[in-house]
């Protein structure tokens, strides 16, 4: 089995690639799913979270109220790494999980979703990461655009994160996605081709193949 990691910082159109290696064959593990279900009502994630923040970051039928939690830890470093001690280990105790069951089954590649892979130093035991990339400048305009936010909230949001050069020089492959979604998908072939390639040679020689860096 392949395990890939998919990564890239905020509006750089990763959930849409994530859509497209599913439609390919791949098997998706979304980081972002995982973090729900691990503040669900009556996990320790989320007693844990009511206990620090109080009932302000609850809706009104008592379930988490994740944009008023992110509106809290926002710009806040100490509170953010409060709130990351509650929700990681968990997140990453259920991705490990369903790595082990993928294996089981048999799936050829598996690929998790970590939009914080860099940031979190979740690196290691993965076969390969794949980097989505736009410009600066276009996902500024889409988080302006498709998420309604106001442009010095957005940039803030931007530069919290890890600049996209440093991730691109650590990534196994690149999809840049600031063109039309032909390329996009064009790319996207490229890289599920050689993805599958390097699965189905570890599968002839019984997952044992040390796999040597790609270019690309």
């Amino acid at each position: 089995m392949l395990l890939v990691a998919l990564t890239g910082n905020i509006a750089s159109g990763k959930s849409t690639v994530a859509k497209l290696l599913v439609a390919r064959g791949a098997t998706l593990i979304d980081a972002d799913v995982l973090a729900r279900r691990a503040v669900r009502v009556g996990t320790r994630g989320y007693d844990a979270i009511v206990s620090r923040w109080g009932r302000d970051v609850l809706a009104p039928d008592g379930v988490l109220d994740r944009a008023a939690l992110r509106r809290r830890v926002f710009g806040q470093p100490d509170e953010l790494h409060e709130l990351n001690a509650i929700v990681h280990p968990e997140v990453e105790r259920m991705r490990n999980e369903l790595v082990a069951e993928a294996r089981a089954r048999g799936d050829r590649v598996v690929v998790c979703d970590i939009p914080l892979l860099f940031e979190a130093n979740l690196t290691e035991g993965f076969d390969r990461i794949v980097l989505v990339d736009a410009q600066r400048p276009v996902r500024l305009e889409r988080l302006v655009r498709d998420r309604g936010l106001r442009e010095p909230e957005a940039m803030q949001m931007i530069a919290q994160q890890m600049p996209a050069d440093l991730k691109r020089a650590r990534a196994d492959f690149v999809v840049d996605n600031d063109g039309t979604r032909e390329s996009l998908e064009r790319r996207v072939d490229e890289v599920w081709r050689a993805l599958a390639a390097e699965a189905a040679a570890g599968a002839r020689s019984g997952d044992s193949l040390t796999l040597a860096p790609p270019h690309g």
